[in-house]
């Protein structure tokens, strides 16, 4: 049997190429699926994101100005109360005292000369041979060597307490959280070297929308829950809950601040990222704005959805709550609702992704 073959030639390449091109616009041409944004009365429990702080944390700083010496901490040592963490050149600290223990001497050379000038002109004017007002001045006299050497007693000890300023301890029991300097650089005085952070006690900060303010504050119950991997979340009941009488205006939210019990938090450490819980009445409904979990865009920190504008899709930054399974993810803020969001979010990242009709 034989076989007849027929070359490609250009014009055949060219036909290919161009039936290949034109498969993605098809799929384009028939649109990205779309969902609206809706708004659902829902019972149950508000989650938004939370992180871990240390209730005790110190923010440490020069108290004198001078080159570093010697820095002798770094980010994560455990260190004690009063222990030395850096040192500041203190030559200049040093002529201070020495200088203040001279007027010290001094003062005291002229005390000591004012005290004998008075027990003799006392003597005198009992004998008769001076007057009242020789001893009178002789007494001013003693009495002002004696204020002149507790001044120069009080600049040793201020000298001191300056060169004291040049040892920068710690302020309590904990952990060095982050540094701000090393030695050779210069200290000025109320600029920070370290954070020092106590391991106990912790508590979760979030911050909750101005919008469900109230709701919170008329939650039955507060969790803070930790993702442990794989595991179930560990739920930590929290001590007590307090709101920051304040609310960010930028961001237009209000901390609060949960303490946790000591054990429960033994394994957490500052920083670390928890959700918090606000449970409601089941007797109460609240009310939700919902995308499909399709919608949903994450990408490290960028929260985000494709929304319908003008035919076409732009990406918008969404901060989301809750995941509410079947029925949706609770949107904070970054959407209204009657806006449409795409549902294949791969598609709608093209540039000539178009929305199916609605």
């Amino acid at each position: 049997m034989t076989h007849t073959y027929f070359p490609l030639n250009l014009a055949m390449l060219r036909l290919l190429g161009a039936v290949a091109a034109l498969v993605p616009a098809l799929a384009c041409a028939e649109g990205v699926p779309i969902a609206a944004v809706q708004s659902s009365l829902t019972a149950g429990s508000y989650v938004l994101d939370g992180v871990i702080q240390a209730v005790k944390q110190s923010t440490v700083a020069a108290q004198a100005s001078g080159r570093i010496a010697t820095f002798s901490v770094k980010a994560g040592d455990r260190v004690h109360v009063g222990q030395v963490l850096a040192t500041i050149d203190d030559r200049e600290a040093q002529v201070g005292v020495q200088r203040a223990q001279a007027q010290t001497d001094q003062a005291d050379a002229e005390l000591r000369n004012a005290r004998a000038q008075m027990e003799r002109t006392r003597e005198l004017q009992t004998q008769g041979f001076v007057s009242k007002a020789a001893f009178d001045t002789a007494n001013t006299q003693y009495q002002a060597a004696q204020a002149q050497r507790d001044q120069a007693i009080a600049s040793v000890r201020q000298s001191a307490i300056s060169q004291g300023f040049t040892r920068v301890a710690a302020p309590m029991d904990g952990w060095v959280l982050q540094t701000f300097a090393q030695a050779g650089d210069l200290a000025v005085p109320g600029t920070p070297l370290l954070v020092v952070y106590a391991p106990q006690p912790l508590r979760a900060a979030v911050q909750v929308p101005a919008s469900r303010s109230l709701s919170v504050r008329q939650a039955k119950q507060t969790s803070v829950l930790v993702s442990n991997g794989s595991s179930p979340d560990q739920r930590i009941s929290p001590l007590n809950r307090l709101e920051v009488p304040s609310s960010d205006p930028v961001s237009q939210t209000t901390e609060w601040r949960m303490d946790l019990p000591a054990k429960e938090a033994a394994s957490l450490l500052p920083g670390q990222q928890v959700r918090v819980s606000f449970s409601v009445d089941s007797t109460a409904s609240n009310s939700h704005f919902l995308v499909p979990a399709s919608a949903v865009i994450r990408r490290n920190e960028l929260s985000a959805v494709y929304v319908v504008a003008n035919q076409h899709f732009a990406l918008r930054a969404v901060r989301f709550g809750a995941d509410l399974g079947s029925q949706g993810v609770e949107v904070l803020s970054g959407l209204r609702t009657g806006e449409w969001v795409a549902t294949d979010t791969v598609r709608a990242s093209q540039p000539d992704a178009v929305p199916a009709a609605k």
